[in-house]
């Protein structure tokens, strides 16, 4: 090779090299480390899984610049420690559900749920096609946070108890594990409500610490394995009719990421939102199906038992009228969940029955 061809061929070879530094994303240009911790043991079906999905999809997307190290509950702090952890600077990042955060604000349980609250669909529309988002970005400017979901149940089951509920009096003494508003609800039904982590659930029913319990839908409950303590499964509930989990970042953190980072964020959130939704939609049936074929008694509260819910849900709520973003957000909430409900009824909600009664 000539002295000329090798001079063009380096400039050739600069240049390119020069475009494809230009052309590199800025989140290349430097490495971090987020740490995660989650109201979730290590391994608990379905919301362990969504925080890992979200954490490995933020890796994954950013090409390694941005990676997420996950901490489950007992391995940084604990599963109701999250919340501070992450405000204080102890940890960068949470996944969890936002009611188990009600005593630093009642309104972080709309971010997950409250009673006779909204279906996954309902929440979806309010929170990114409503006020939801923006109601989340408020409370976070109080608490240092910025939120995102990031995973949801679907709807959850009524609970598993240790005897029959044939009435509201049933509730009386009753020593019932619940979180959030909808365990408030319970309470003021006279049942003794106990706010466990998720982990501790199983032990606490094997023990009689606890006479009853809910815990998510038939998936992961029958891998939690409460049908081996007991066999009364209610599998309509009013407490979280489709609960939203949330990944929340030290406000601080956040702001220091580039724009590509936060996008990254902001998108593996969605995309966790909707797959682990779907997880455990499709995972349900088959399990609740098991359960039945190994002795489970399936059953709906009685009509009696739903009317003293909807006394206490309301009583519940009512108890924190105002308070300005509590009362600001529960009407929109509220206007949100009627204006969806009164179309879905009348198109998938009409439609289903009808092929539900046409295709058997």
């Amino acid at each position: 090779m000539d002295r000329r061809s090798f001079l063009r061929n380096s400039a050739l070879g600069g240049s390119a090299a020069a475009a494809t530094a230009l052309a590199a994303p800025a989140y290349a240009q430097g490495n971090r480390t987020l740490t995660m911790v989650t109201t979730w043991g290590r391994g608990l079906a379905g919301v362990h899984d969504a925080a890992q999905h979200v954490a490995d999809n933020i890796t994954a997307m950013s090409g390694g610049s941005l990676t997420i190290d996950l901490k489950a509950a007992g391995e940084l702090v604990g599963a109701f420690e999250v919340f501070d952890a992450v405000t204080s600077g102890q940890a960068d990042m949470y996944h969890g559900a936002d009611y188990y955060f009600v005593n630093q604000h009642p309104a972080y349980a709309y971010f997950a749920s409250v009673p006779f609250g909204m279906t996954a669909q309902e929440l979806a529309n309010w929170y990114y096609h409503g006020e939801g988002q923006a109601f989340h970005d408020e409370l976070g400017q109080i608490f240092g946070l910025k939120s995102f979901f990031a995973g949801n149940t679907g709807p959850q089951s009524g609970g598993w108890f240790a005897k029959e509920i044939t009435g509201p009096e049933d509730f009386q003494g009753l020593r019932f594990r619940m979180p959030g508003l909808g365990g408030q609800a319970l309470g003021k039904m006279g049942a003794s409500v106990q706010n466990l982590p998720g982990a501790e659930v199983y032990q606490a029913l094997a023990s009689g610490a606890i006479d009853g319990t809910e815990w998510i839908g038939p998936w992961a409950d029958e891998k939690a394995g409460f049908q081996e303590i007991t066999k009364f499964y209610y599998t309509a509930g009013m407490h979280e009719p489709g609960p939203g989990l949330t990944l929340a970042t030290n406000l601080d953190v956040w702001d220091s990421l580039s724009a590509e980072h936060k996008k990254i964020v902001e998108v593996a959130s969605g995309e966790a939102n909707q797959w682990n939704l779907s997880l455990f939609m499709n995972n349900n049936a088959a399990a609740l199906q098991r359960l039945q074929a190994g002795g489970v008694k399936v059953l709906e509260f009685p009509d009696a038992v739903w009317d003293a819910m909807g006394d206490a849900a309301r009583e519940t709520l009512d108890q924190y009228a105002g308070d300005d973003i509590f009362d600001r957000l529960r009407a929109s909430y509220e206007a949100s969940m009627q204006s969806s409900s009164g179309w879905i009824t009348r198109s998938e909600g009409a439609y289903r029955l009808q092929r539900d009664r046409i295709m058997g």
